[in-house]
């Protein structure tokens, strides 16, 4: 593994990696989105979910057996992104692909919209969107609007979730839960694109959620520099290239502007 570098002693080397690179591929995690205030699925739960941590919630065993209670953790989770903003780190990846002479593609395992709100295009959300909706019986696309819930206080109850206009089965959130396969033109687009890349970034992703968490070894098999950005030591540490420990908000501006 690399030495890690502090966000205030970037080296020079690593600055010019994201200065010539014509083809970068940006991986983001919770981490980033965590800067902007959206919990991730590590933190302590309140309000109705207190006895419950968010990967209790996250799978369809959970929602078989309390809908309720997994829809409206899902609808209040939307008014809080919706509440939020896109920090420095969002943006500064927007203007980085906005750059003359530079095609970077930008996957996220996050499900919130807050790097379209910075103003980039993403090429995939490799576990759904918390904003999309689906029959969890015939799998047909639902619409709805947003939920009007104060995202910043937990709901005083539960609401069953509404039902399918084709099979009246309940609708769910348009996430990958846990135990669900990844969209498959998601994973694949984003491994070509790490396979084409000149160099891959790392940020707010702990590395081990799966499969997503294993689209850098496709660079790494390729010789293609990597690096991390992340306040602490995580899964892919050891595989990066070089490792710049500081929040996103901090390390992407001053890496894109040197």
């Amino acid at each position: 593994m690399s030495a890690a570098h502090p966000p205030d002693r970037i080296p020079d080397d690593v600055v010019q990696l994201v200065a010539q690179a014509r083809r970068p591929v940006v991986l983001t995690g919770a981490g980033i989105s965590a800067e902007s205030g959206v919990p991730t699925f590590r933190e302590v739960q309140t309000g109705l979910w207190e006895r419950f941590s968010a990967q209790d919630l996250a799978s369809v065993e959970a929602f078989e057996a309390d809908p309720a209670l997994v829809w409206t953790w899902y609808r209040w989770r939307q008014s809080l992104i919706r509440a939020v903003e896109p920090n420095p780190g969002h943006i500064a990846i927007a203007e980085w692909q906005q750059l003359p002479g530079v095609g970077l593609t930008l996957s996220t395992q996050n499900v919130d919209d807050l790097h379209e709100r910075a103003g980039a295009s993403v090429l995939a959300h490799l576990h759904g969107s918390i904003f999309a909706h689906r029959c969890f019986s015939c799998d047909e696309p639902v619409e709805l609007p947003d939920a009007d819930y104060d995202g910043f206080q937990s709901p005083p109850a539960a609401q069953p979730p509404p039902t399918c206009g084709a099979c009246d089965g309940p609708v769910r959130p348009g996430v990958v839960w846990f135990g669900e396969m990844l969209p498959t033109e998601a994973f694949e687009q984003t491994a070509a694109a790490v396979r084409a890349a000149d160099l891959v970034l790392v940020a707010g992703t702990s590395g081990i959620v799966q499969p997503a968490a294993s689209l850098p070894l496709l660079a790494l098999e390729r010789g293609t520099p990597l690096i991390e950005v992340n306040p602490e030591e995580t899964e892919l540490s050891e595989l990066m290239d070089h490792c710049v420990r500081g929040p996103s908000g901090e390390v992407l501006p001053k890496l894109l502007r040197g």
